[in-house]
């Protein structure tokens, strides 16, 4: 069996170009993202580029990619039947009531989503997405972990399938319970770091082809950690390896900034020139004479408004008179940072309370077409995997029921299925519309049936029409109820009538009139069904 930390420099040869180009890409947006040296912890300061743009173009599409991939307040997945199980293993009318029943462990998984902070570690991992291309995340039972492509390293099959991954991090021995070993040197403040001293955690993590499932233990100084071994259902694995851009043959991915990092270095580049510039141009100088009865010192020390003796022709201005040459460069960066903020889909964001369902469907589609493939790679590496842990998570702890995996089947409702159930609605939408107004309203009453009209507009939106639409039995008995509450009030309408007639008249037939009388009140209670 290999050493991890062996195994580790092994591996790091294959990510260093990748890696190389991650800080790059951070130095131009955000420096803190990816570091060369991970070690300083705060102590140094960062250099900063000279422009905003940057980091303004990844924080925005980071946050459309968290408002389109977990969406809030709204489910990204839906819990459904087979249809092939369909009346085979199940009733086909139980299917209502497995759509309710399914609706409410719905809404308890993303409680439990919402309760936690799994969204604020996927915003952080999107952003590195962004940047390096790359990002790691452990769904933990307590939460999620995010590592930074300089903590980990990684290795694919021949078809881009993640079949080792080993992570490296620096916890205090105390935290551990080990003790320095002997060997080791102090540092320079004659400790062993921080906390007394820090020891290199390396995290193994490797598919076992025999079982099939994930495997993974932690290493410190060459030895196995005791209880740190566990394993994972291979379609269940807590940790997800996310790529931005795929390359044939390559371990890592490819950033969305590594694209456009030509624009990013020249951007860098003008906006220094011009930020220095603007300062050389803003230097005003004043000359005074040598052979001049005015003195400098008496000049520097005179305030606004004072009296001083002094000819005005001793003194001269001396300054740059070049802002006119920046216009070319102020353009030039202009149309650079123009081109970059669309690349990055940086638009004005409508200020308001909370977002609509229109307005994910829209970034959903934005998104879609202008980095195509993105969902698709998204669902694969993220959203499926998180899904199936997070079902896996709840049902041990028996925060939900156990759901047969032959039976019942999760859907993600988020990205591309989104996108296809909105151009659905507006089809059908526009359809109906085109029916009206082109054969009238009688031609829509007659040709379209109401029910299957609203059916199809609901599962387009992905509304459960559930108890909020009337069924057809439901309809047929509302249909017979007003039927007789009809011949009701015509029955007692009729009887009004009679019982005003001459005919009816105690005065001249008492006996006939009493008998009437008797009679339209026995109706009017209990009228006749």
């Amino acid at each position: 069996m290999y050493k991890a930390k062996e195994r580790y420099s092994q591996l790091m040869s294959s990510r260093t170009q990748f890696f190389d180009m991650a800080v790059e890409c951070s130095e131009l947006t955000l420096p803190y993202l990816v570091t060369q040296d991970d070690s300083y912890k705060g102590k140094r300061t960062l250099l900063q580029p000279y422009q905003s743009v940057g980091a303004k173009a990844v924080v925005t599409l980071a946050a459309k990619l968290m408002l389109a991939i977990l969406p809030p307040q709204t489910a990204f997945f839906k819990l459904q039947v087979r249809d092939d199980k369909l009346g085979e293993t199940l009733d086909p009318m139980m299917r209502s009531e497995l759509d309710l029943s399914f609706s409410k462990i719905e809404r308890l998984i993303m409680d439990y989503i919402a309760a936690s902070s799994d969204r604020v570690v996927v915003h952080q991992a999107f952003k590195h997405l962004i940047v390096s291309g790359n990002a790691l995340i452990f769904m933990a039972k307590d939460g999620l972990k995010h590592y930074p492509l300089n903590r980990y390293v990684v290795e694919r099959d021949g078809n881009g399938n993640v079949i080792e991954i080993i992570t490296k991090e620096m916890v205090s021995r105390k935290v551990l319970g080990l003790t320095p070993p002997p060997s080791e040197e102090p540092n320079a403040n004659g400790d062993y770091g921080v906390d007394g001293d820090d020891a290199e955690v390396y995290t193994c993590v490797k598919l076992d082809e025999s079982s099939g499932n994930w495997r993974w233990h932690q290493e410190v100084d060459d030895m196995i950690l005791a209880g740190s071994q566990s394993t994972a259902p291979k379609n269940a694995s807590p940790w997800l390896v996310l790529r931005f851009n795929t390359v044939d043959g390559e371990d890592y991915g490819r950033g969305r900034v590594e694209e456009f990092i030509g624009d990013l270095r020249s951007l860098d580049g003008l906006s220094q020139a011009l930020v220095e510039g603007a300062s050389v141009a803003s230097k005003v100088i004043f000359l005074v004479s040598p052979s001049a009865t005015t003195k400098p010192g008496t000049l520097a020390k005179a305030g606004n408004g004072a009296i001083i003796q002094g000819r005005p022709e001793d003194v001269g201005v001396v300054q740059v008179g070049k802002t006119a040459d920046f216009s070319t460069a102020a353009q030039l960066a202009g149309s650079i940072e123009k081109r970059i903020l669309e690349a990055f889909l940086v638009m004005n964001v409508r200020n308001a309370e909370r977002v609509t369902a229109e307005e994910v469907r829209l970034t959903q589609l934005e998104l879609e077409k202008s980095l195509g493939g993105l969902f698709s790679l998204l669902t694969v590496e993220f959203l499926v995997p998180y899904l199936n842990r997070t079902l896996l998570i709840l049902q041990r702890s028996n925060q939900i029921p156990r759901l047969p995996k032959d039976i019942v089947r999760p859907k993600i409702v988020a990205g591309i299925s989104s996108l296809g159930r909105g151009q659905d609605n507006a089809a059908s939408t526009r359809f109906i519309q085109t029916v009206s107004a082109t054969l009238g309203p009688e031609a829509l009453v007659k040709f379209i049936d109401p029910s299957e009209a609203i059916k199809r507009l609901a599962a387009a939106q992905g509304i459960d029409v559930l108890n909020l639409v009337r069924t057809a039995e439901q309809l047929e008995e509302m249909k017979q109820m007003q039927q007789a509450q009809a011949a009701q009030n015509s029955l007692i309408s009729q009887t009004g009538q009679i019982a005003g007639t001459p005919l009816m008249d105690p005065e001249k037939n008492p006996e006939l009139a009493e008998q009437a009388t008797t009679l339209i009140q026995g109706l009017q209670q209990n009228p006749p069904e």
